[in-house]
């Protein structure tokens, strides 16, 4: 019997465990415990995942969050730590970039359980932000890496990886296997009204006044044009107050995986500052702006599916609308064939 302890603290986790575990089940000789480091503290935001994810009831519940990086990745460590003693797994899984991600790795690797990281090898190369240091770190001290896209095997090879004792694999993405299976569960009726979908949520724009307030700026403006609908993320919501910031697009609650699938796919296209949305919007065939100066998702902007906005100029949302004009053919498989899961499986049962 092979025992896998698996991490999960934040939305696109929830995702990603729910492919994976769906897989865990069909093996006999696998077994699963989850552990919910509670990084995700959003109620709305968390537990509908679990709901409509069909993940099972997590066996931890650390319920660690709202803390400063450091204080929050340490009570992490030592959470795991106990969990790791007491169930004696075969592996540590993780998944990503997180706080949660980097907290899972080194509590393993100190009581020299082998770890696997699910989306290893991405780099933006910019390590002002926390998740470069926590991929990079992750990678690191794994024994297993599966990597997303040819460009994170590459990055792993640039950095030495053939030389360490590790193996990686490029086994597609495993987000692509969710949003393949749960793209027909949403309730949420198509509209015949053209939108775009915008999600907001990274500190790097939210929590600086004259950056939120110019984004709002340049969303207000081209609101005029065509409709801008945001499911409103909790820390965006608190700093729009806080900012006396007035805006006449749409804002609506946070949803759900499912039902975001759903607005992805029937969106004009897409504006965000998260990872996974910009490859969500890839496999519906949505151009996307990403409101970052650079992405792990390199690829997509090479290739012209997805294009990088710099939040500080004035009046970015021009080039919005210029790129929006632009008919763009979705004829690469950049993220495999949607079997990312079974592909992992096979890969620990041979290691």
């Amino acid at each position: 019997m092979i025992k896998i302890v698996t991490i999960i603290g934040a939305r696109p986790q929830f995702i990603k465990a729910a492919s994976l575990s769906r897989e865990i089940k069909k093996h006999k000789n696998i077994k699963e415990v989850l552990v919910h480091t509670g990084q995700h503290f959003d109620k709305n935001m968390s537990d509908i995942f679990f709901n409509q994810m069909h993940i099972p009831k997590p066996k931890y519940n650390l319920n660690i969050n709202n803390l400063s990086h450091g204080m929050m990745t340490g009570k992490m460590i030592a959470g795991i730590e106990k969990i790791l003693i007491e169930e004696n797994p075969n592996w540590l899984l993780v998944y990503g970039d997180t706080n949660s991600t980097l907290a899972g790795a080194i509590a393993a690797i100190k009581l020299k359980i082998k770890v696997i990281h699910v989306e290893a090898g991405l780099r933006s190369f910019n390590t002002d932000m926390p998740e470069e240091i926590n991929r990079i770190l992750t990678d690191r001290v794994s024994s297993l890496l599966f990597c997303s896209t040819k460009t994170a095997m590459n990055n792993l090879k640039s950095e030495g990886y053939l030389s360490f004792n590790c193996k990686f694999y490029d086994v597609g993405d495993i987000m692509y296997d969710s949003a393949k299976y749960f793209k027909e569960f949403s309730n949420i009726n198509p509209t015949e009204e053209d939108y775009i979908l915008m999600t907001l949520h990274r500190a790097e724009n939210t929590d600086i006044e004259s950056k939120l307030k110019n984004i709002f700026k340049n969303i207000d403006l081209l609101n005029k044009r065509i409709k801008v609908k945001i499911p409103l993320h909790p820390r965006t919501k608190k700093y729009i107050k806080k900012f006396k910031i007035k805006t006449k697009v749409e804002l609506i609650n946070p949803v759900g995986y499912v039902d975001m699938l759903k607005l992805i796919e029937n969106a004009s296209c897409v504006i965000t500052d998260s990872g996974g949305l910009q490859k969500e919007a890839y496999f519906f065939k949505k151009q996307c702006f990403t409101l970052r100066n650079e992405t792990e998702w390199s690829e997509l902007v090479e290739l012209g599916y997805n294009t990088l906005i710099n939040v500080e100029e004035k009046f970015f949302y021009k080039l919005i609308e210029t790129k929006m004009l632009n008919k763009i053919e979705f004829s690469n498989d950049l993220y495999g064939d949607g079997n990312t899961a079974a592909k992992i499986i096979h890969a620990i049962l041979d290691f």
